[in-house]
């Protein structure tokens, strides 16, 4: 394989990582706007265990559908999750339509059916990873306004131990990852290492390889399952984490890195968060986005992870991804916001507390 491809790929891949988080601070504003912010205190860290259990939920009830012939059940549940999701991000970019009442959103639930379609009846990669920036932008935007940074960190701590568990300890979402792999959803994004790869042409057996997420949540998208890896490897990843997995670094068969949404949209979330529930005095440092400066340095941080893992992956080593880009998330927030003058305390929200 050649070396000056896998470069190409990893860069596409931290674009897309990228543009997620973008569209994460560009969007909490409109979602405030909207009336989206649906928890009545974005500061109570309770928020993010109910969430955590409604994963594990969710992960029991995947793979009981993956055991027992469920798997179109699953697709139609998350490709409709995507299209519900999708129209969340339309519904507040979209300009509504001169009619009276609910016809209003006319454009957005038709730009929302279409991204439903074209996953549910031509899954090729680019359409999944479009389909997958706005949803991760979006999912990563809705949590944004609805968690706290005290919240945001209490789940991304939570859920990089989950993965690091999941992947070196129980093994349980390898089963989860192969299943979620075959529906052609946009939980995994597929980034091709050679110009005449077609996702639709890869069969079940083929497999796809990195980090899998497990969880159905669409609406928090940060949950499907997601390989990062080589298409030929079989890696696999918890729900928003992601086991980044792959084999010989020599294989002349790879054709595709894969990676997991749910590493796109958890860091997202406490970026998301930083931005938008950014102390006064700390302001933006984009007019119209929401690119505080912890949250500038939250997404150094996450790419800087990023890039860790995938030289993993490249390595041919399997690894957890959360751990390392949650990881990157949290050091590169609190960084941010001690040269912001945020007090300790305060930005690890545990003044109320204390």
């Amino acid at each position: 394989m050649n070396a000056d491809r896998r470069y190409v790929a990893v860069a596409a891949i931290v674009g897309i990582f990228v543009l997620v988080q973008l569209g994460a601070l560009a969007l909490v504003e409109p979602f405030k706007s909207a009336g989206f912010q649906d928890v009545q205190n974005p500061s109570d860290p309770t928020n993010s265990l109910l969430y955590v259990g409604a994963i594990l939920v969710a992960t029991v009830v995947m793979l009981g559908a993956f055991r027992y012939g469920g798997d179109r059940v699953i697709r139609a549940v998350l490709v409709g999750s995507s299209g519900y999701l999708s129209f969340y991000v339309f519904a507040v970019l979209v300009p509504a339509a001169p009619l009276p009442g609910l016809a209003a959103l006319a454009p957005a639930v038709a730009l929302a059916g279409l991204v439903t379609g074209a996953l549910w009846f031509y899954p090729e990669w680019y359409v999944i990873d479009a389909a997958g920036v706005v949803m991760g932008a979006g999912a990563a935007g809705l949590f944004g306004i609805n968690f706290g940074v005290l919240p945001a960190l209490v789940l991304l701590v939570v859920l990089a131990v989950y993965d690091a568990i999941s992947v070196y300890g129980t093994e349980h979402m390898l089963t989860l990852a192969e299943g979620v792999m075959d529906l052609k959803v946009p939980v995994v994004l597929v980034v091709p290492l050679t110009l005449s790869y077609s996702f639709l042409d890869e069969s079940p057996e083929a497999g796809g390889s990195g980090s899998e997420d497990g969880d159905e949540d669409d609406t928090a998208v940060a949950d499907g399952g997601q390989a990062s890896g080589d298409e030929t490897d079989e890696d696999e990843t918890n729900e928003g984490g992601n086991a980044s997995e792959e084999g010989d670094d020599a294989d002349p068969e790879r054709d595709a890195f894969f990676i997991g949404l749910g590493d796109a949209v958890m860091p997202a979330v406490l970026i998301a968060s930083a931005g938008f529930f950014a102390p006064v005095g700390v302001s933006s440092l984009v007019p119209g986005i929401a690119l505080t400066l912890p949250a500038l340095t939250a997404m150094v941080g996450t790419n800087l992870g990023l890039l860790a893992l995938m030289y993993f992956v490249m390595q041919g080593r399997a690894h957890a991804g959360l751990p390392l880009l949650n990881g990157g998330a949290i050091g590169g927030y609190l960084v941010g916001a001690v040269a912001a003058g945020i007090p300790l305390v305060q930005a690890l929200g545990l003044a109320p507390y204390l």
